[in-house]
């Protein structure tokens, strides 16, 4: 019985181990490539910050990246506003609408994202609407907007709406009892839609590339027109800041989280 104890968890920290490699192993070769003087992947010529300093000297690369965080900033904020008050809405129906409601705003989570790319695009020429950053913005608006509802409806049914008629038994106006006893039991909520909207459409390509007409390009699109030539080193360093940034946001809002 130890034995098979000893076996099962040896067998367990082995899949956890190759998991990590296969998730991990990757991004550190990314990480490791992006320091080397050498342009040559396979051929390792001493430490070097040199496609750092050319990757902010590129206009072009930073003109996408401008583009990327401007569309990602403003799509998450925006469907993080309607989402939120469409969470309110949905858990305040009876259950045939709110199904059906529920339903219809997964659909552009559950699509292919190619489906939804296409058809974004068909319906921007036929109400011949010009497709540019407001186009990119309005479509990645629409796939970011189930991933807050998914996050803020459940906060929303956990909230215990007693403390809140308290409050205003005890004086306090429907605004103030909101922001003191509502708001800050469903911000967590609120900040997981967000981040996960902000991660979403910074990391879109199919929809972009559909949507963003002649002159717009994000990061996506721009690594995708040069890697037909060849993948630059300096996109190796891009992606390592990208994912430092990243890895650093989510350790902040965790331990936030835990306080």
């Amino acid at each position: 019985m130890v034995g098979k104890r000893r076996i099962s968890r040896m067998a367990g920290k082995l899949y956890m181990a190759l998991i990590f490699i296969f998730l991990y192993a990757p991004i550190v070769t990314l990480i490791v490539l992006s320091f080397n003087e050498s342009k040559f992947r396979g051929h390792w010529g001493g430490f070097s910050l040199k496609w750092y300093g050319r990757l902010f000297a590129d206009k072009t690369i930073m003109d996408a990246l401008a583009t990327t965080l401007a569309i990602a900033l403003l799509s998450a904020l925006i469907a993080t506003i309607l989402g939120t008050v469409v969470s309110f809405a949905i858990s305040r129906m009876r259950k045939l609408p709110k199904t059906l409601l529920m339903s219809v705003t997964n659909i552009p989570m559950l699509n292919a994202d190619i489906v939804t790319g296409i058809s974004l695009m068909l319906l921007f020429i036929a109400i011949h609407y010009t497709m540019g950053f407001s186009s990119v913005l309005l479509a990645h608006i629409t796939f970011n907007l189930p991933y807050v509802v998914l996050s803020v409806l459940p906060r929303l049914r956990q909230i215990n709406y007693s403390t809140y008629e308290a409050a205003l038994d005890l004086g306090a106006s429907k605004g103030y009892a909101f922001w003191k006893v509502i708001f800050p039991d469903i911000m967590p909520g609120i900040l997981t839609g967000f981040l996960l909207s902000f991660t979403m459409s910074l990391d879109d390509f199919v929809i972009t590339h559909f949507t963003k007409g002649v002159g717009v390009d994000t990061l996506s699109t721009q690594i995708y027109a040069e890697a037909r030539k060849g993948i630059k080193p300096e996109m190796y360093a891009l992606s390592t800041l990208m994912f430092v940034t990243v890895f650093v946001l989510l350790i902040l809002y965790n331990r936030k989280k835990e306080r």
